[in-house]
């Protein structure tokens, strides 16, 4: 009695990898088709003008890094926030005005504020890592008191501006139905040669 026939899978009883002349000759017509792709690509010149065509690769060098695809992700993602507490809080300490300015109640200012007091807390009773800590926290009531008068200032600027650039910025913002009704207007009351002065 001979052996069964095996499965339609890719391996028989025994573990063996069965070699099937169909799915061979499909994976060689399907890698024939990909090279023909490539060489037409090629014929029209698909390739030529690719960026850094014909200048040798950044990441080659004589030492190997073994984080080298951590760092270009974070500088092609740019992404921020994988610094040491220390500096970290540096960077969100000089920026933290420029943050507050954008909030519009007392009470976003102060829950920011309190966030970033919670965050500097935090980075003093780690065990320190990298630079020393130099950022220190910040009077809630000092700050909002800051903001408000950060804010009367601009808007006393924005009600000091000239009213021209006021008025030509209105102008600027008119809506598309009013440009289409004047448009409409002065088709209707354009002079026409086909007629008389006198509409006849």
């Amino acid at each position: 009695m001979g052996e069964p026939t095996p499965p339609q899978g890719g391996r028989n009883r025994r573990g063996e990898r069965r070699t099937d002349p169909a799915a061979a000759a499909r994976i060689q017509q399907q890698a024939s088709w990909v090279d023909v792709q490539l060489r037409q690509a090629m014929e029209r010149g698909d390739f030529d003008e690719l960026p850094g065509y014909g200048k040798p690769l950044e990441s080659l060098t004589d030492q190997h890094d073994p984080d080298w695809w951590v760092k270009q992700l974070l500088e092609r993602e740019q992404i921020t926030g994988v610094m040491p507490p220390s500096l970290q809080l540096r960077k969100e300490d000089a920026e933290l005005d420029v943050r507050l300015d954008r909030l519009n109640r007392p009470d976003d200012v102060r829950r920011e504020v309190a966030e970033f007091n919670s965050r500097v807390r935090w980075a003093l009773y780690r065990p320190p890592e990298g630079p020393p800590m130099v950022t220190r926290q910040r009077d809630v009531d000092a700050e909002v008191e800051a903001w408000a008068a950060r804010r009367r200032e601009r808007l006393a600027a924005r009600r000091t501006a000239p009213t021209e650039d006021q008025g030509s910025a209105r102008r600027r913002r008119r809506p598309r139905w009013a440009r289409w009704l004047r448009w409409l207007q002065w088709l209707r009351w354009r002079p026409r040669p086909d007629r008389r002065p006198d509409g006849t």
